[in-house]
């Protein structure tokens, strides 16, 4: 059964760590999944994001699992996110996307959803 893991909750919130604990549950397993990272999930994708040395950081541990990480492009770009072509386009000084992490349109995330067999929102 394949699983679309919507992540809509920011880095702040216990759901964006309940989000990755089930990505990596579901790769380990081998079990087929993907990932969208929409609303404020998507300051996940934020390579500014700074987090203590004592504390696990959310963005690398996304980067970590070494899977496509959509981002919904409309969506981090009013929130401050953005990669090097939307920089350019929108005349903006600073690219700050994670890396591993890709802007999207909604497009993907329909096909996303068409895809998968259930979807499990944080």
């Amino acid at each position: 059964m394949s699983t679309l893991i919507l992540v809509t909750a920011p880095p702040s919130s216990i759901f964006a760590w309940h989000a990755l604990g089930l990505a990596q549950a579901l790769k380990q397993k081998g079990a087929p999944f993907s990932v969208f990272f929409y609303q404020d999930g998507v300051y996940v994708a934020n390579a500014l994001n700074w987090v203590q040395d004592d504390q696990r950081h959310l963005t690398h541990a996304w980067q970590a699992l070494e899977i496509p990480l959509p981002v919904c492009v409309s969506a981090a770009l009013q929130r401050g996110i953005t990669d090097l072509d939307n920089a350019t386009r929108h005349q903006l000084n600073i690219s700050n996307l994670a890396t591993e992490f890709k802007l999207v349109g909604l497009g993907d995330l329909t096909d996303a959803l068409g895809q998968a067999e259930r979807v499990i929102q944080f």
